[in-house]
């Protein structure tokens, strides 16, 4: 029988206006969103914190104070979920994001694996934002790494290409981390596409035996490449930081629909769905 399907809904990701997408901000917003999604079959919420003040909920936040009325809101409507907070920055100043996590404490915690240029370009040529490197140098990535066996939070490792993958490892080999668990982002303009046919490549780059789930960002394309890694036992993940739309090319409601489209996908490979105590069960996460 085929292992039952862990699900995380990505609730609001980083930058994405609240004036012009439903992305929820405030801890309300945040706990009453993440109810939906658990209701349709997440056990994971995967977090980014946002300003609190009026017009200003497109930016993040790394205050503790914000993260932890949040995180409490989140828990309080959706008993047993495990938190996956995010700890993307730019730069070498991570304070914020470890103030947080020693805060929040989350379940688990994003370890971006390696560096990317993140870029994205127009229809005329001209970029659509200003070239960016989003850093993320080995010492970088050991300090997040020491702050989440510091607090008991899970590394999951976000690989933007094939060498990113590569390189997870190493880290484990090196001490870096006790293992690895993998999360496959794939539809970055300047990364991986959201292409099906590099899964086999990247769970043949993996250490044996480790978790992994592929981040899918776009559109209705996205969602056959769901439906096989759902078949080859991926975790699965989805929600309004990764996509607005539904296999039918329709626009989501909410993180609720896109979890439930999501799970409906797991049903019929053959997969049922964990709850958070069932998930807590397959990852080791008391």
């Amino acid at each position: 029988m085929a292992e039952k399907a862990i699900l995380t809904c990505a609730l609001n990701g980083v930058l994405t206006d609240p004036r012009q997408h439903r992305v929820p901000v405030t801890p309300a917003e945040c706990a009453a969103s993440a109810r939906e999604a658990c209701d349709a079959g997440a056990s994971i919420v995967h977090i980014h914190f946002r300003r609190q003040e009026t017009g200003q909920g497109h930016l993040p936040s790394w205050e503790p104070e914000v993260a932890g009325e949040i995180c409490a809101a989140i828990r309080a409507a959706c008993p047993g979920v495990l938190i996956n907070q995010t700890t993307g920055t730019v730069g070498a100043d991570i304070s914020g994001p470890l103030a947080c996590m020693r805060a929040i404490r989350p379940e688990i915690a994003a370890a971006n694996a390696g560096s990317l240029n993140y870029l994205k370009i127009r229809a005329d040529g001209s970029w659509a934002w200003p070239p960016m490197l989003f850093d993320n140098p080995v010492a970088k990535i050991k300090a997040y790494l020491d702050a989440m066996a510091e607090t008991g939070a899970r590394p999951e490792f976000e690989c933007f290409d094939t060498g990113i993958a590569r390189s997870v490892a190493m880290y484990v080999r090196n001490g870096m981390a006790k293992s690895a668990q993998y999360n496959f982002v794939m539809g970055v303009a300047s990364g991986m596409a959201a292409d099906a046919r590099l899964l086999p490549i990247l769970l043949d780059s993996m250490l044996p035996g480790s978790r992994w789930q592929a981040t899918l960002i776009g559109r209705e394309e996205i969602w056959p490449v769901h439906r096989v890694a759902a078949r080859l036992g991926g975790m699965l993940r989805t929600g309004l930081e990764d996509t607005f739309y539904l296999p039918d090319g329709g626009k989501a409601a909410g993180n609720g629909a896109l979890v439930a489209a999501l799970a409906r996908i797991a049903r019929e490979e053959g997969r049922d769905i964990a709850s958070p105590a069932e998930a807590r069960a397959l990852l080791g996460i008391g």
